[in-house]
């Protein structure tokens, strides 16, 4: 039997392009300030929808690796994962067209060239197995430019 995961979320806004609000998460207590930004003549105060969605890709597939590693014993010193969120702008009508992820992937000394191989092979198999990425697969293509590196 399937289980169901609910995620609400509260979000206040007042004002119009030069307005402000605030996000509220209902299961954490995280609260974050919301603002347009720079780019579309807002005053980029706060986080936006577009930083949000590319942050959900990375936090993803970030998570989602480390877990992967962790089942398959990778020996993983660190994981940072870097994404680009790319819109277009035609007119009026904007579009999240995809967005880059750049993960880097630091071994622990003495990780071993078979290790790494399965690292990097291990990160694309994360990019597919993350939810939020599955979420937006046929609205916003994810490029993955994965860099494997030992200390």
């Amino acid at each position: 039997m399937a289980q169901m995961h609910d995620y609400p979320v509260s979000v206040r806004w007042s004002g119009g392009k030069d307005g402000g609000g605030s996000a509220s998460c209902g299961n954490t207590g995280t609260q974050f300030p919301l603002s347009i930004g720079k780019e579309f003549g807002g005053p980029g105060a706060g986080t936006n929808p577009e930083e949000l969605l590319t942050s959900s890709i990375a936090a993803c597939w970030a998570i989602t690796f480390g877990l992967i590693a962790a089942n398959r014993k990778l020996p993983v010193a660190n994981i940072e994962a870097n994404a680009v969120g790319h819109v277009e702008q035609n007119g009026m009508q904007f579009t999240f067209t995809k967005i880059t992820l750049r993960p880097k992937i630091t071994l622990e000394p003495g990780a071993t060239d078979e290790q790494a191989a399965l690292a990097s092979d291990m990160a694309h198999k994360a990019e597919s197995y993350c939810i939020i990425t599955a979420a937006v697969r046929d609205k916003v293509a994810v490029e993955l430019e994965v860099e494997v590196v030992r200390t």
